[in-house]
């Protein structure tokens, strides 16, 4: 199954087109969804969930497992509410501005290469590192990470939903943070564009 986000005022004709140019067969499904944020859990009790990663360890799933412990007890709404937040925050992150300051993978242009997964694991990091050095990059992007990366976060709720319920997870979090999906922050780049190359 491939799933494209589209913000709905980027959904037009265009875009359905080629959708359906890509559809074996015109019988897939399209479905609108409308996300809402929950509330049930606060800005500070996900830096504090953050702030249990251990960098004293080497391996991700070591440094992520009393991360992973603490969230699993919690209700699966905060579960879901973890990964809201944390995909804010990774949302926000996804500018030209910070993507510029990233050492040997940073943006330089549209005809340069530039991988987009290294930033989202760049931006992963950003927010890996707690609320002090999130913010400070916020204020400054030329504070942003240097080649370093933290793909393993994107995991964190999944495991701890994982863990407390024995299922799979399939919460959709409230904000795209593919790269290139802040489209304010591409000077309007086309993501859609993009989401289908």
């Amino acid at each position: 199954m491939t799933i494209h986000r589209v913000k709905l005022k980027d959904l037009n004709k265009e875009y359905l087109e080629k959708l359906q140019g890509q559809a074996a067969n015109g019988e897939q499904e399209v479905a609108i969804w409308f996300p809402k944020k929950s509330k049930a859990l606060s800005a500070d009790e996900f830096w504090e969930i953050i702030d249990l990663l251990d960098w004293k360890k080497r391996k991700a799933a070591m440094i992520m497992a009393t991360a992973i412990n603490h969230l699993s007890k919690l209700s699966v709404e905060k579960i879901k509410a973890f990964d809201d937040i944390l995909s804010e925050k990774l949302y926000q992150l996804d500018e030209q501005q910070y993507a510029e300051n990233t050492e040997q993978n940073a943006y330089k242009g549209a005809e340069q290469s530039f991988s987009v997964d290294g930033f989202l694991y760049a931006r992963c990091m950003a927010v890996a590192k707690g609320k002090i050095t999130y913010e400070s990059i916020i204020a400054d992007p030329e504070k942003m990470v240097k080649d370093d990366s933290f793909e393993a976060l994107l995991s964190l709720t999944s495991k701890a939903y994982q863990k407390k319920t024995g299922k799979s997870y399939e919460h959709i979090p409230a904000y795209i943070y593919e790269t290139f999906a802040n489209t304010k922050g591409w000077n309007n780049n086309d993501f859609l564009a993009n989401l289908l190359s």
